[in-house]
C-alpha cells in the first residue's frame, strides 16, 4: 500500500515508466510451456540462471510428462527376494546389491507380497528369533500409465519409496523408486556406481568372467575408449561412446540394459529419457576357429 502526500494509503500499483510499459508490449508473459522453456533458456544465456537450476526446471516439466514405464526398472532387471528359498540362498543377493530395499516374492515375480527393508535382517544378524515375512512392509501397486508427479506427490502423502508397477495384463512390468522420481528433476543421487566426477573417463572396476569390467562416462571419446580398451568401434556420426551406443540401438537404452555392440558387452548403469550416462563395459571372448561370425 501507497501512502500519498494526503495521508491516505492507497493500494494501487506504483506507476510504471513508459520503457517498462514498452518493454511488457515487446516481451509479453509467455503463454505456453515452449515460451516458457526459451525465456528460461535465454536467461541462462544471458548468465541470470546457472546451468543447474535450469536443469532441475526442465526436470520439473519432464516429470509431469513422463509415466512410471518410462523409467521403470525392467521386471528381468528387478533384484528380488524369493521367500520360498531359504534366507541364506538370497542373502548373498542383499549384500551385494546393496540396496535399502527389495521387493518380496513367491516363487515367481508376479507374486511380490511385500517389501522387505534391508535394515529389518539386522535381527537375523542379532539373533533373534526371525521370521522374514513378520518383517514384510505392504507393497503398492500402480499401472505403468502413473504420471510421475502424480506419483511423487503420493510417495510423499504415503511415505512410501518404492512402488510395483504392473501391465494392462496386472502382470509385474518393473520397479520404480522414490529416488528415480526425484532424479529426473535433480539428477543422479546416488546408487552403487556412484563415482568421484573428477574421476578419469574409464576406470577399472572389477573382474569378471571374461576378464575386467570398465566403468566409462558416456561423453567418453571414441578415439579414447577405443585406446583404453583395444577396441576399434567406429561411427561417421558421432564421436562419443554414448552417441554411438544410442546410434547402434536406434534408441535410447534403459537404465539396467544389456547388450553387445562385436566383442564388447555393455551394462547401461546410468541412464534418464534423455541421454546415457555411465556404462559398465566387458570384452567377450572371440568365437572359436570356424564359427561363423
Amino acid at each position: 500500500m501507497q501512502e500519498h502526500p494526503s495521508g491516505v494509503k492507497s493500494d494501487a500499483k506504483p506507476h510504471r515508466s513508459l520503457f517498462e510499459r514498452l518493454t511488457a508490449l515487446i516481451s509479453p508473459i509467455p503463454e505456453n510451456r515452449a515460451e516458457l522453456l526459451e525465456v528460461l533458456h535465454d536467461a541462462h544465456g544471458r548468465n541470470l540462471l546457472d546451468a543447474d537450476a535450469l536443469s532441475m526446471i526442465e526436470g520439473v516439466f519432464q516429470v509431469s510428462e513422463l509415466c512410471a514405464g518410462d523409467i521403470m526398472v525392467p521386471r528381468a532387471q528387478m533384484d528380488v527376494v524369493d521367500l520360498t528359498k531359504p534366507i541364506e540362498d538370497w542373502l548373498p543377493l542383499v549384500l551385494e546389491t546393496a540396496h535399502s530395499r527389495f521387493p518380496a516374492v513367491e516363487g515367481d515375480r508376479d507374486k511380490v507380497v511385500g517389501i522387505l527393508l534391508a535394515k529389518d535382517l539386522l535381527r537375523y544378524y542379532a539373533g533373534e528369533n526371525f521370521d522374514v515375512r513378520d518383517m514384510l512392509r505392504p507393497v503398492v501397486f500402480i499401472p505403468e500409465s502413473k504420471r510421475l508427479n502424480i506419483l511423487l506427490r503420493d510417495f510423499r502423502a504415503n511415505h512410501n519409496h518404492m512402488a510395483i508397477v504392473v501391465d494392462e495384463y496386472s502382470g509385474v512390468a518393473g520397479l520404480i523408486t522414490i529416488e528415480d522420481v526425484l532424479e529426473q528433476i535433480v539428477g543422479e543421487i546416488e546408487d552403487e556406481y556412484d563415482y568421484d566426477e573428477e574421476e578419469d573417463n574409464i576406470l577399472r572396476v572389477k573382474d569378471g568372467a571374461h576378464g575386467p569390467k570398465w566403468r566409462v562416462k558416456a561423453l567418453t571419446e571414441l578415439e579414447q575408449f577405443n585406446q583404453v580398451l583395444g577396441a576399434d568401434l567406429q561411427h561417421d556420426d558421432v564421436d562419443t561412446i554414448g552417441g554411438l551406443v544410442s546410434s547402434h540401438l536406434k534408441r535410447m537404452p534403459h537404465k539396467g540394459e544389456e547388450f553387445d555392440i562385436g566383442l564388447l558387452r555393455f551394462e547401461v548403469l546410468r541412464a534418464d529419457p534423455r541421454q546415457v550416462h555411465v556404462l559398465l563395459v566387458e570384452k567377450l571372448p572371440p568365437p572359436p576357429a570356424g564359427d561363423a561370425a
